[in-house]
């Protein structure tokens, strides 16, 4: 994986006031639990009302999951006064997102002047077995 170099050398202070004032991923209940230039990984504890039927993680969660660590990990290489919004993502659903954690890592992966490109992978723990259950791909303009 690239390594990338922030334009705001307090990208981790700024990520986590942002974050802080994420309204909806803060009703969702995500945590971050890590924040580095270009990645951003974090969890989710799965609650009843994130299922859909068969006890699984709903879609529009693991959506959801996916854009914002990618968003967020993009948002970690731009300028102080920049901002970063979803142009495109796309979500592959690869597995039934059963257990009581889902685990999300988003990383940057082309890092241009207006569009970043990224990339999240969405695990969910069973048994003390992670399986990935989704993987976005996204592109996200800088503005």
């Amino acid at each position: 994986m690239q390594q990338f170099i922030p334009q705001n050398p307090d990208f981790e202070q700024m990520i986590v006031e942002k974050m802080k004032g994420n309204h909806f991923m803060n009703h969702l209940g995500f945590k971050t639990s890590s924040i580095q230039a270009g990645i951003i990984e974090g969890y989710l504890k799965i609650e009843e009302y994130h299922k859909q039927q068969l006890g699984f993680l709903h879609g529009g969660v693991t959506a959801t999951l996916a854009d914002l660590v990618a968003g967020f990990a993009c948002f970690t290489l731009v300028q102080k006064e920049q901002s970063v919004v979803t142009a495109e993502m796309k979500i592959s659903y690869l597995n039934p997102g059963l257990g009581p954690v889902a685990y999300c890592k988003g990383y940057v992966l082309k890092a241009g002047k207006k569009l970043y490109f990224a990339e999240a992978e969405i695990f969910t723990e069973n048994n003390n077995i992670l399986t990935l259950i989704a993987k976005g791909s996204g592109t996200y303009a800088v503005i």
